[in-house]
Parts: structure tokens; C-alpha cells; sequence
């Protein structure tokens, strides 16, 4: 049998372990000659990207199941397990029999995805201003792992990963069509926003145009009920290139069954959705919503889960596939109702949403007035703190003057000064006369005899 990696199921939205026992269910073997078939097939070994389960800890999830997957003892167990088993903790204490350097390369993991919510929690508390963050608290409301012990992975973290896991997927569905109909609610709410500012003939106008869109998109071809004989004969025929009247379930099931693992995963059934989804919605029409294309794939698949997956482990064995086509809903199905064709919210659901958008809105604009309000005090400050700017620089200015004026008196057209500086005192200098003049001499002083310049020394 060949070998099936856990994370070719994460996509699936199933609990998170319980496809693993499955691995040991044995499927009929079929034998296809695949140059018949349309396109090129799956390679063998090729590695098949899954797109992202959409949990927010998706990754942290994969990597785990990466890592257990290395450890024989614990493939060995899963393979043999059933999904109570899985369900109620019990595969979770196989853990401590592990080697240690899964239970290393595990407890690495964990302190990294604990890091990563710290992070994610700050970034949230610093875009509120908060401070004095108690991470340990705050980490409560992540249920994925066990955060009171932060360093090591135990059974406990892997007990959690599992539950959590199975809750949140199970919700994803539902949370999808919830937010499908706040959109379409939303759409409508602002189309009539827009009518209400027109006037009267263009408000009609718009209306017509509205109308004929509606009309147009209702316009298409029959759309087959999802999982009936004519919607696999017609991928039978026009993906596959195959002669419809060949048509064999068996050799459908394995040629769609793009991952070789067995089952019909959840992407795998809602590629089977595609040829009657371009009936109706073709992306470059004005009228076809692709959101809407995607919100229809959504029910489609759901539809033929209900319908054949007997389990509820979100997976489509060979053998539920088989007793699918037994049934007389798979040879005489009922019409299939696109969105178009139903309701998708009451006027009552639009009044409250629209009552709640009304006050999300007021909520902003308060918020918008206070904000106003906070700029408007900060350009007051900040005028103020200008103000008091200029006045010290213009006091500084009149300093740095009346200093340089000290420092350099002024002078007059002579160069005298025109006033004395404090403290100072105008010196005269005394009239030098040459010795010999006619001053006369001070009383008591005697005139010493100049000196000759004729008298020769020896």
C-alpha cells in the first residue's frame, strides 16, 4: 500500500489524527491505462503543495505531524488505533514512547509557536497602547497547546493540538457561509445606500439595469446535482477525455484521486465541481460573482459529504464512493438550486445587520470626533510651545546684542569713545621733556653735568 503523509490530509479539514488510522483500510485495487486519459496525470513522488487549512496555527500543526511521522513506533500505533482511540487522548499518551530526538525536535517546535503567539500578542497590545502585558494570562486563550509549561511538548500538547483541531475545522464551514452572507448582505445594503442619493429617473435606471443583470446571470445552462451519474459522466468525458460510455466508478474514483492516497479529500471533491460552476459564473461576465462561484463549490461539496461520507471523517473512501452509486438518488437525482434560485438572507436579517453596521458606524464616528478633538488640543499645545519659542529666542537675541555692545564701544569720528565703561578712568600721559630743556627743576634736585662726547678715555 503506498505510503500516505499525514500532511496530505490537513487540507481535508478533519480532526487532525484520525485520518492516519485509515492508512491501514485496504482499497480495490484498480489498474487504469492512463494514456487514454485527458491532460497529464499525477507523478509518481511528486511532492502535491496542500493549501493552507486555514487555522491560524496551521503551521505549528504541520510540522508536528512532520515530526511524529519520522517515529516508527508511533506510525505503528496510529495505523492500528481507531478514532476513539485518537478522539479521547488515549494515542496521545504513545508519545513518551517516542525516541528522543522526536520528543527534542518537538519540544523546539513548541517553544517556537510559543514565541510566535507572544509576538502576536504584543503587536496586539502595543497597537492598543497597553502595558504591563502578562503573557502567561493572555496565552490562555490559545487551546492548541499547553501553556502552562512553555519549554517542552508532552502528551498533554499533542491531546490539545488534536482536540483543537477537530473543533475548529468542524466550525470552519459554518463560519465560511456566515461570512458569504454578511457579504451578500452588505452588497445589497450598499447598492440601496447608493439608490437613496439618485434621483428618481436615475434611480429606475439603475434599478432596470440591476434587474437585467439578475436575469442574465439566471440565464445558463442546466447545472447537474453534485455526485449525480451525469455530473461524473460529464468530468468523465470532458476532463478526463473519456468515453462516456465507459463510464466506470472505480476507475473515476482512482483517477481523481490526485494524491494517491486512497480517499476523496475535500479538495479533491470540489474539483469535481468545476465544469458545472463555469455554467454559471464566468469572470469576465459583469454579473457573475466569483465570490459567489466559491460560496457554490462550498455547498456543492458539502452536499455529496453529507450524501456519501458515511463515517464523518471528512474523507471518501472507494467503498462509500461505491455505495454512493447504488443509491437511486445517484441514477434519478433531484434538480440542483443554484444561489441565484434561493434566498440567501429575510429583509429582518438585513434591517439588523444593516442596524448593526449603523452602529459600528457611530461608534467610529465618535471615535473619529475624539481623535479631532486630541488633534486639535496637540495643535494648540504645539502653537503655544511656538510661541514660547520665539519669545526665548527673541530675549536671547536681545542678550547676544546688548553683550556685543559691551564688548565694543561705539567710537566717534576720531575714534574716541563717546562714553567711558564702567569702572574705568582716563589716564594722561605726562609731556616727556628732553634732558637739558628750559623746565626747571624740582626744589633740592641738582642737574647732573651732561656727559662729553670730545673726552678721550686712556
Amino acid at each position: 500500500m503506498p505510503k500516505m503523509k499525514w500532511q496530505s490530509l490537513l487540507p481535508q479539514q478533519c480532526i487532525l489524527l484520525i485520518p492516519c488510522l485509515l492508512m491501514a483500510l485496504e482499497a480495490v485495487p484498480i489498474d487504469i491505462d492512463k494514456t487514454k486519459v485527458k491532460g497529464e496525470g499525477h507523478v509518481e513522488g511528486e511532492k502535491i503543495e496542500n493549501p493552507d487549512t486555514g487555522l491560524y496555527y496551521d503551521e505549528y500543526l504541520r510540522q508536528v505531524i512532520d515530526v511524529l511521522e519520522t517515529d516508527k513506533h508511533f506510525r505503528e500505533k496510529l495505523q492500528t488505533a481507531d478514532i476513539e482511540e485518537i478522539k479521547s487522548g488515549k494515542l496521545s499518551r504513545e508519545l513518551d514512547l517516542v525516541s528522543h530526538h522526536v520528543r527534542t525536535r518537538l519540544d523546539e517546535l513548541k517553544r517556537q509557536e510559543v514565541a510566535r503567539l507572544r509576538m502576536l500578542i504584543k503587536a496586539k497590545m502595543d497597537s492598543v497602547q497597553d502595558t504591563g502585558i502578562d503573557h502567561q494570562a493572555l496565552l490562555k486563550q490559545f487551546e492548541h497547546l499547553n501553556h502552562q509549561n512553555p519549554d517542552t511538548f508532552e502528551p498533554k500538547d499533542l491531546d490539545m493540538l488534536i482536540k483543537a483541531a477537530t473543533s475548529d475545522l468542524e466550525n470552519y464551514d459554518k463560519t465560511r457561509h456566515e461570512e458569504f452572507k454578511k457579504y451578500e448582505m452588505m452588497k445589497e445594503h450598499e447598492r440601496r445606500e447608493y439608490l437613496k442619493t439618485l434621483d428618481e429617473e436615475k434611480r429606475q435606471r439603475e434599478e432596470s439595469k440591476f434587474e437585467e443583470m439578475k436575469k442574465k446571470h439566471g440565464d445558463h445552462p442546466k447545472v447537474h446535482h453534485p455526485g449525480s451519474k451525469d455530473q461524473l459522466k460529464e468530468v468523465w468525458e470532458e476532463a478526463d477525455g473519456l468515453d462516456p460510455n465507459e463510464f466506470d466508478p472505480k476507475t473515476f474514483f482512482k483517477l481523481h484521486d490526485v494524491n494517491n492516497d486512497r480517499f476523496l479529500d475535500e479538495q479533491e471533491l470540489e474539483a469535481l465541481f468545476t465544469k458545472e460552476l463555469e455554467k454559471v459564473y464566468d469572470p469576465k461576465n459583469e454579473e457573475d460573482d466569483m465570490v459567489e462561484m466559491e460560496e457554490e463549490r462550498l455547498r456543492m461539496r458539502e452536499h455529496v459529504m453529507n450524501e456519501v461520507d458515511i463515517n464523518k471523517d471528512r474523507l471518501v473512501t472507494l467503498e462509500e464512493f461505491l455505495r454512493a452509486t447504488e443509491k437511486k438518488e445517484f441514477l434519478e437525482p433531484d434538480s440542483w438550486e443554484t444561489l441565484d434560485q434561493q434566498q440567501l438572507f429575510t429583509e429582518d436579517e438585513l434591517k439588523e445587520f444593516e442596524s448593526h453596521i449603523s452602529q459600528q458606524e457611530d461608534e467610529l464616528r465618535k471615535k473619529a470626533e475624539e481623535l479631532q478633538k486630541q488633534k486639535e488640543e496637540l495643535q494648540r499645545q504645539h502653537d503655544q510651545l511656538q510661541a514660547q519659542k520665539q519669545e526665548l529666542q527673541q530675549v536671547v537675541k536681545q542678550m547676544e546684542q546688548k553683550k556685543l555692545q559691551q564688548a565694543n564701544p561705539p567710537a566717534g569720528p576720531a575714534g574716541e569713545l563717546k562714553f567711558q565703561p564702567p569702572g574705568e578712568h582716563k589716564i594722561e600721559e605726562a609731556p616727556k621733556h628732553p634732558a637739558g630743556g628750559d623746565q626747571p627743576l624740582p626744589p633740592g634736585h641738582i642737574q647732573e653735568p651732561a656727559a662729553r662726547t670730545d673726552q678721550v678715555h686712556p
